[in-house]
């Protein structure tokens, strides 16, 4: 989807550049959730193996929830009569931006230091951001819509980064991956990681649980609009949704668990699709939906082996999945 910009008035902090044009937005979860292809030929009347954990004793690991909270401290930001930019914790790996205009559509930009943009809606109050580029120079731009697809900038700032915590942007919620203390799917993810004694027993606790209790919604894939969020108590409670909400709800089960956790977007060959990756001590990033039987790790999705009576028939290549965007 293409959009113009027209900058209309002085953008903040002493950038008074006024120039007319035109710029692609890359709306990067559109085609992921306009298709229905992110799962298989539906099947209604789903068999699966009982693939859930079968421990009855407590096991090693900590599974107190452990759920990191934004802050909007203001001691970094950056501010206009319609927005703010709270940077105070981009060490942390995200930023607070807060929209408190009337406008009824407001865009975000942020681009990193690796010259990948990405594209957010705002909602208004304050929403939180990942800084997923590592440390650098961000650039950060709210738009305002003129008419159509024309956006003005009202707000626009530079934002010298230095992560202090590399593992920051996949462990705290975000407007992606939204969850609270109180979100059921971190006191499930509690629940399942009782049992475990290693974060790699916790990743396969989550993944079989996701995949032996969650149903594909195929009308909702047909459905959704552009701009959809996950609810993830919603998805949570209904064990249903698309590959977006898949892939948000197990990220909030294991960012809880401490145990960093990516929501990827790219391609499933020729699918575009929503995946996670985790970080496993002594392992490293395990890129892509996981199963370890011990020896080796397999990709293995599970918005494909939640359709299939034979889940281990969609383990996938690595080179199947291509990312572009990190959550």
């Amino acid at each position: 989807t293409t959009f113009s910009f027209i900058i209309t008035r002085p953008v903040a902090y002493g950038i008074h550049k006024c120039i007319l044009y035109k710029k692609a937005l890359p709306l990067i979860l559109l085609s992921c959730l306009l298709l229905g292809a992110c799962g298989n030929s539906k099947n209604d009347d789903v068999s699966k193996e009982p693939l859930s954990h079968t421990s009855t004793e407590k096991g090693t690991w900590d599974s107190a929830p452990k759920v990191l909270t934004p802050t909007a401290d203001g001691t970094q930001v950056y501010t206009c009569d319609v927005a703010t930019i709270d940077a105070s914790n981009s060490g942390s790996g995200y930023i607070i931006v807060n929209y408190h205009g009337s406008n009824q559509k407001v865009k975000l930009q942020i681009t990193g230091p690796d010259g990948v943009t990405y594209t957010f809606d705002l909602h208004g109050g304050n929403e939180v951001f990942p800084l997923v580029a590592s440390s650098g120079s961000y650039t950060v731009t709210v738009f305002e819509n003129v008419e159509g697809t024309q956006y003005a900038t009202v707000l626009s700032q530079v934002i010298s980064v230095s992560i202090t915590d590399e593992f920051g942007p996949y462990l705290y919620p975000n407007q992606y991956v939204n969850f609270t203390a109180d979100s059921l799917a971190v006191k499930e993810g509690s629940s399942l990681a009782y049992y475990c004694s290693s974060d790699t027993e916790v990743v396969e606790s989550v993944y079989n649980y996701i995949i032996s209790n969650f149903k594909y919604d195929y009308d909702k894939a047909k459905n959704v609009k552009s701009g959809y969020l996950p609810d993830v108590d919603k998805v949570f409670t209904e064990n249903t949704g698309i590959c977006f909400d898949y892939a948000a709800v197990m990220a909030t089960m294991l960012r809880t668990q401490a145990i960093p956790t990516r929501l990827e977007v790219g391609y499933a060959g020729e699918e575009y699709h929503a995946w996670i990756s985790t970080y496993i001590k002594d392992k490293g990033w395990i890129n892509g939906i996981i199963e370890f039987d011990g020896t080796s790790w397999n990709m293995l999705d599970p918005t494909f082996a939640s359709t299939s009576d034979s889940p281990k028939k969609f383990i996938a290549q690595k080179n199947d999945y291509i990312t572009k965007y990190v959550y």
